[in-house]
C-alpha cells in the first residue's frame, strides 16, 4: 500500500524517473506543483515559529531553506534564535506553534491533492512505498462523507503535491519527538525541565530499537544524540514561573 506511481495524463512514470526528466529538461518543471506545495508546507511551520518569537518579544531570523540532493531535494528549512527565551511559557508557545501550523497547511495541502487525484489504471506500480498515515484516511473518509469520490486511497494515483503533503506531515511528526532541541523537546523541557534530558535518551533508545524494523530510524537516534551532547547543559528558558497549567491541554494534543 502506498504511493505507487506518478501519473502524466495516460502515461505512468516511476516515482523519481531521472531518465525521463533529464531526456527533455523541460519536463523538470512539472516538478513545480510539489516544490512549491513543499515549500509552503515548510514555510507555514518556520513562520509559525517566527510569529511566536515575535509576540513573546524574541528576536529571531526569517526562514532560511535548505536545499540538498536528497529525495525530495531539501533538508527543511530553519529559523536562527538570537535573543533569550524569558520563561517556559515562551518556550512552549513557540515550540509548538510550528507544528500546528505546518500540519494545518498539509492537511489543507492534501485536501486539495486528493481532489486533483485520478483512480490508479490498469496494475501500474513505481519504485517507491511510502504507506498512508492515519490523517490520509482521516482526510479521505471526511472527503468523501461530502461527495468528493468513494475510490479507496489503495486504488488512487496520488497527485504529485499529495507526496508533498506526506513529507509535511513526517516533518511535523519527526520535530515532535520529544527530544533536544526537537520542537518536541522544546514542549518537554517547558512541561518538566529537570525530566527533559532523561526523556530525550528514552527517544534515542526507541529510535535504535525502531532501527531494527526501518534502518532509517538509527540515523535520526545519531543525530538526535549528537545534538543531546551538544546541548547536554545548555538551559533553554529558565525554571520559573513555571509552565501555566493553561497549555496542558494543547501539549497533549501536541
Amino acid at each position: 500500500m502506498g504511493f505507487r506511481s506518478l501519473r502524466l495524463g495516460d502515461e505512468y512514470l516511476d516515482f523519481f524517473p531521472i531518465g525521463w526528466a533529464l531526456a527533455v529538461p523541460s519536463r523538470l518543471l512539472l516538478g513545480v506543483p510539489f516544490a512549491l506545495a513543499l515549500i509552503f508546507i515548510l514555510l507555514a511551520h518556520e513562520m509559525g515559529h517566527y510569529v511566536y518569537c515575535r509576540r513573546n518579544g524574541v528576536t529571531a531570523t526569517l526562514p532560511f531553506f535548505l536545499p540538498a540532493p536528497t529525495l525530495i531535494g531539501t533538508l527543511g528549512a530553519v529559523i536562527r534564535i538570537k535573543s533569550p527565551i524569558r520563561t517556559r511559557a515562551s518556550l512552549f508557545d513557540i515550540g509548538i506553534a510550528g507544528p500546528i501550523g505546518g500540519f494545518v497547511a498539509a492537511v489543507g495541502t492534501l485536501a486539495i491533492a486528493l481532489t486533483l487525484s485520478r483512480p490508479l489504471a490498469g496494475t501500474a506500480v513505481g519504485d517507491l512505498n511510502l504507506g498512508y498515515p492515519l490523517i490520509f484516511q482521516v482526510v479521505h473518509k471526511f472527503m468523501n462523507a461530502f461527495g468528493s469520490g468513494g475510490t479507496p486511497l489503495t486504488q488512487m494515483n496520488l497527485h504529485p503535491i499529495a507526496v508533498a503533503a506526506w513529507v509535511g506531515m513526517f516533518a511535523t511528526t519527526l520535530n515532535l519527538l520529544p527530544s533536544g532541541q526537537l520542537d518536541g523537546g522544546h514542549m518537554i523541557y517547558a512541561l518538566w525541565p529537570r525530566a527533559h534530558r532523561y526523556i530525550s535518551w528514552l527517544v534515542v533508545l526507541g529510535l535504535v530499537y525502531m532501527g531494527w524494523h526501518y534502518i532509517g530510524w538509527r540515523a535520526w537516534a545519531f543525530l538526535i544524540t549528537a545534538m543531546n551532547i551538544i546541548t547536554w547543559r545548555q538551559r533553554q528558558a529558565p525554571d520559573y514561573p513555571e509552565l501555566p497549567r493553561s497549555r496542558w491541554g494543547l501539549a497533549i494534543i501536541g
